[in-house]
């Protein structure tokens, strides 16, 4: 391979059957001892269950760890202050989870003594280099080991073969083709692949995992409330929660509505595009809120320069740039804009859909005396306008008094 052999390698392990074969193939291949990392980041698997797997494929060491509160504290929550869409839609589930996992892999070679670090993203996706970049930004010497970019398993049929020779176990639902390929956490699920490749094609009711049908939510609509604290949310419904709990609680919320259903066709890092079904009720309900708080608490330069800046920074999330210094140059600026973000916003959830139906906020930037049609006693002399139009106006009329002499 034209480099020493590593002794120790942490791969991020799910417990599934690509990472659970890749574990066997760096132990054979590499002949190292593999130490396991397994993140809860919400995604809701059964967490013992990896370990026993690790365990009975011969894992040196196996990590696992709760990181679900610094994953919505750290990454998640810093991204919402920005309102933050990639193209537009998507919130961003599966790229803002990466950096945490990358960071922690780094964190536990460190401490291992390990010298590289191993991944089960594909050649063809985008977590290859969300993954690696964060990697190289958190240790430039470090050294990573992408398995689907070496090994000559590349079919479905391939790794089922390799599973039976190594005496890995094989789920029963893994025998045959599966319908499509899920990633969870708890801000989302997305589901890609397979059935889901042809973007011409509805994708079938079983593909949604976290939110009911919109037909089929409830018929009564379902008021909220949701409080911040300089940006971030703080509290639903009049009560207070941790930053996980209150994702989680949203998340419950939404999902009984149906809210939070994207059918996307995305640009891919890599050049390519892909179709992917993702289910983000919780943040749904999260962004529209924020949004619904900043109408009234940030000034309208800040406003629209952060809208300005949101499409680079979701950007810079998807293609895997977070810990660079472009982002933290931006979030730095984000966060400066949200000191006054405090109040509350109550949502309306109904069949799919939220809406902002009332903010408040003792900071708040809104004064009906202005604003009013009725008798403002005076605080807006109208006639101020006049000044204010025609000095806008001095550049275009002398710009048409120019054009009418042209036309001549």
């Amino acid at each position: 391979m034209g480099r020493t052999m590593p002794k120790k390698i942490v791969l991020a392990y799910s417990g599934g059957l690509d990472t659970s074969i890749i574990l066997k193939w760096l132990r054979n291949t590499y002949e190292a001892e593999v130490i396991t990392f397994t993140a809860d980041i919400g995604q809701g698997d059964e967490l013992e269950e990896a370990r026993r797997k690790a365990e009975m494929l011969g894992a040196a060491e196996i990590h696992i760890e709760d990181l679900r509160e610094e994953f919505v504290s750290d990454y998640v929550f810093p991204m919402f202050r920005a309102n933050t869409l990639y193209e537009g839609q998507y919130l961003l589930g599966t790229a803002i989870a990466r950096p945490l996992i990358a960071k922690r892999l780094v964190g536990i070679a460190r401490e291992c003594g390990a010298e590289a670090i191993a991944h089960g993203a594909t050649g063809k996706g985008n977590d290859q280099v969300r993954f690696e970049l964060s990697a190289y930004a958190l240790d430039a010497g470090i050294r990573v080991i992408a398995p689907w970019r070496e090994w000559d398993l590349a079919s479905r049929e391939k790794l089922v073969e390799y599973a039976r020779l190594n005496q890995i176990p094989i789920p029963k639902d893994k025998l045959g083709e599966p319908p499509f390929s899920c990633d969870a956490n708890l801000l989302h699920l997305s589901s890609e692949g397979k059935i889901l490749e042809d973007p011409a094609i509805e994708a079938p009711a079983h593909v949604y995992q976290r939110t009911c049908h919109p037909e089929e939510a409830p018929d009564e609509a379902e008021y909220i409330t949701v409080e911040f604290e300089h940006g971030d949310a703080v509290a639903v419904n009049g009560q207070r929660l941790t930053p996980a709990l209150l994702l989680q609680r949203l998340n419950t919320i939404g999902g009984t509505h149906g809210v939070g259903r994207l059918d996307l066709v995305e640009n891919r890092y890599v050049g390519m595009k892909s179709r992917g079904i993702y289910e983000t009720p919780g943040g749904t309900i999260l962004l529209a809120a924020h949004r619904g708080i900043e109408q009234i608490t940030l000034d309208r330069g800040a406003m629209h320069l952060k809208d300005e800046l949101m499409p680079r920074y979701a950007e810079l999330i998807y293609f895997g740039y977070w810990f660079s210094p472009e982002r933290e140059m931006l979030q730095a600026l984000i966060d400066r804009s949200q000191r006054a973000v405090d109040g509350m916003v109550r949502l309306k959830l109904y069949k799919g859909s939220v809406s902002v139906v009332g903010r408040s906020s003792p900071l708040s930037l809104y004064s009906e005396q202005h604003v009013t049609f009725e008798d403002d006693h005076g605080i807006y002399n109208q006639r101020d306008a006049e000044g204010f139009i025609r000095l806008n106006a001095l550049r275009l009329r002398l710009l048409e008094d120019r054009n009418s002499r042209l036309r001549k």
